[in-house]
């Protein structure tokens, strides 16, 4: 059996992106800066307002995000998703396999259905609002779950948004137990503020007795924790996680080793568009610490990925560019 760094469970979701401005969210009367889940009726309605303005889409999803970014800075990498037969569930297992990402949707057949969507509305204050229909990925169940895959992956990462649904909530639960159970260790991201504003109690299903390494920015950190005060709520994931990682955003990042609080310094950009930013932070960190690096190092390589993202359209970046950094940071 092949032997991974990063398993991870989440949904899969073609992301369109466009660009709008704030006046339109009003006009929607959609909620900026978090997600929000639709029906399928309520995500077409609003594609049809924006015409031809959702021009971009690529292969994505908070956990999958996250999984191509450990493949590309050359880490082994699986990852557990649910797609439909149709041309988007084809469309997004040919990129996870060029992107160097096992997965179980080679052997599990996509089923009759239709693959979940996310429109992510980029502002000029480069702030992401994203509205998703599951689609089929609310279906995601134990039965995408690869056992032997998590048994011989060093951390499986679990995806928050998988909260939202009581089959996915389940998956996520029984993967970390498998994780547990096989000596390995865990890791999960709280995903959206929304997440730990509506579903806080099903997050803490997810987390049982705690894991080994949670990511949270401090929107997120707050509201599990009940507290805007940022010193408690440090105290708060640290009985919840082993380690941390919380980013604050132009402030840069705090890592909780298990024993001291790392300040990762912020790089300094001019942000474009923040679609991504936690997610690939998150890829260089689980990256780092499975192939060699200390903490620190770990972090600085999220913390230069995430600010080189934002300076660009869109939720990748090339994998020759991530490369560069990697070679960066190790020469440092």
């Amino acid at each position: 059996m092949t032997r991974y760094d990063v398993y991870g469970l989440g949904n899969a979701l073609l992301d369109v992106e466009c660009e709008v401005e704030p006046a339109l969210l009003v006009e929607l009367g959609i909620d900026k800066g978090v997600m929000t889940l639709l029906d399928e009726a309520s995500q077409n309605k609003i594609l049809a307002r924006l015409g031809d303005a959702t021009s971009k889409r690529t292969c994505g999803g908070s956990g999958a995000n996250t999984i191509v970014a450990v493949s590309q800075f050359g880490g082994k990498a699986f990852y557990s998703c649910k797609v439909a037969n149709d041309e988007p569930g084809a469309y997004y297992l040919n990129d996870l396999l060029e992107c160097g990402v096992d997965t179980n949707l080679k052997s599990h057949p996509p089923a009759a259905g239709i693959t979940g969507k996310c429109l992510v509305f980029v502002t000029p204050d480069a702030d992401r609002t994203m509205n998703t229909f599951l689609g089929i990925s609310s279906g995601l169940s134990e039965s995408e779950l690869v056992p032997d895959a998590i048994a011989n992956s060093a951390y499986t990462y679990i995806e928050g948004y998988l909260v939202t649904g009581e089959t996915s909530k389940q998956a996520a639960i029984t993967a970390r137990e498998m994780a547990v159970n096989a000596g390995q260790k865990v890791a999960l991201t709280l995903s959206d503020q929304n997440m730990a504003k509506f579903f806080k109690q099903g997050l803490l299903d997810m987390l049982g007795s705690g894991v080994d390494l949670l990511f949270a920015n401090d929107s997120e950190a707050f509201e599990m924790a009940g507290t805007q005060d940022l010193a408690q709520a440090i105290e708060y994931l640290k009985t919840i996680s082993k380690t941390f990682a919380l980013t604050l955003g132009a402030k840069g990042s705090l890592i909780f080793d298990g024993q001291t609080l790392l300040e990762i310094a912020p790089v300094a950009v001019k942000a474009i568009d923040t679609v991504g930013a936690g997610d690939l932070y998150a890829g260089g960190v689980l990256y780092g610490i499975t192939n060699g690096m200390d903490w620190a190092t770990a972090g600085r390589l999220g913390s230069m990925a995430s600010a080189q993202l934002v300076t660009i359209p869109g939720a990748r970046m090339a994998t020759a560019d991530l490369q560069s950094l990697l070679k960066k940071v190790k020469e440092n």
